[in-house]
């Protein structure tokens, strides 16, 4: 056992040193991703504006992704919804795991940012039809047209997350080992 505070054990498994600071940046993706959410749909309704251009290559379009990344396995029926959403859980407690082992600030930045990620697009599933996904690039010129997948700010952060354990890991002489 480890001592989070004097006097007061905790299993290694569950706290970390860095374990204050991956739960704070946690805590900021995840209510950033929120309130994009809700601005979007609640103050600029975005339900009943359809395609909002931003930039030539930038949109703002509502999709419910019932699926996971991409809309993969696009989930219709309570049970399958169920199971994507305790999927998700079990991510953010493997994460949160690794965080705990954390000895960088690098890396708990970066897992800091998948676990808010991954609350903020399990928490869509708890009060909307699905993932809400907002942010589509594309390229349309005359001949040649391509879109990318809609997303949203917790995929930013998730993707963003990733890249750097992925960057740690090659170029820092690695991040700390997932569980």
């Amino acid at each position: 056992m480890t001592e989070a505070a004097p006097g007061r054990p905790v299993a290694p498994y569950l706290w970390g040193r860095l374990s204050a600071f991956g739960l704070a940046v946690a805590a900021v993706t995840c209510l950033i991703d929120q309130a994009s959410k809700l601005w979007l749909i609640s103050n600029f309704d975005l339900a009943n504006r359809g395609d909002v251009p931003l930039m030539p290559f930038v949109s703002l379009i509502l999709t419910w992704n019932t699926g996971i990344s991409y809309g993969l396995f696009p989930q219709q029926g309570p049970i399958g919804e169920w199971a994507l959403f305790a999927f998700k859980i079990a991510a953010v407690i493997f994460m949160w795991v690794w965080l705990t082992r954390a000895t960088s600030w690098l890396t708990a930045t970066a897992l800091g940012l998948i676990i808010g990620g991954a609350v903020g697009n399990a928490l869509d599933r708890l009060h909307w039809p699905g993932v809400m996904d907002f942010v589509l690039f594309h390229v349309e010129t005359s001949g040649f047209q391509f879109r990318w997948y809609v997303f949203n700010l917790a995929d930013v952060a998730i993707v963003a997350g990733v890249a750097v354990l992925l960057c740690e890991s090659l170029f820092q002489g690695g991040a700390a080992k997932a569980p």
